[in-house]
């Protein structure tokens, strides 16, 4: 019986990887700018300074981990999702904003696990 292999055997990326990387670092750094922008505004919205030391260093490793996953580690397409998860949740916490720029990362990054991750699987370590 013949084995139908329906993944790219190749471990060059491709256009479809770098896109969606590109977009999943874009709303990443849309996140970061929502988070600087209340950092300007901090003693106006009385954000504690805590909170920013936090909410940046999860920033940092957000793009860290999709630094990581453009580079196929494992470690990135674990970390990056929980980070997300977290950064949303710290918003909708302490600031009670709900982040949409977060949200559609979550989407971009399932697709992108859908289209990009999973058929180069293989080549990840």
């Amino acid at each position: 019986m013949e084995e139908y292999s329906y993944f790219d055997e190749d471990p060059k990326k491709g256009w479809g990887f770098i896109a969606a990387f590109a977009a999943l670092m874009l709303f990443t750094v849309m996140g970061l700018g929502i988070d600087l922008d209340e950092y300007l505004q901090h003693e106006f919205l009385n954000i504690p300074r805590w909170y920013f030391y936090v909410i940046f260093s999860i920033d940092a490793l957000m793009m860290i981990s999709l630094v990581l996953m453009f580079f196929y580690r494992k470690i990135g397409i674990f970390i990056f999702p929980v980070l997300l998860v977290l950064h949303f949740f710290m918003h909708n916490y302490y600031l009670s904003t709900f982040l949409y720029t977060d949200v559609t990362n979550l989407f971009l990054f399932t697709g992108f696990g859908m289209l990009a991750i999973i058929p180069k699987w293989k080549f990840f370590k």
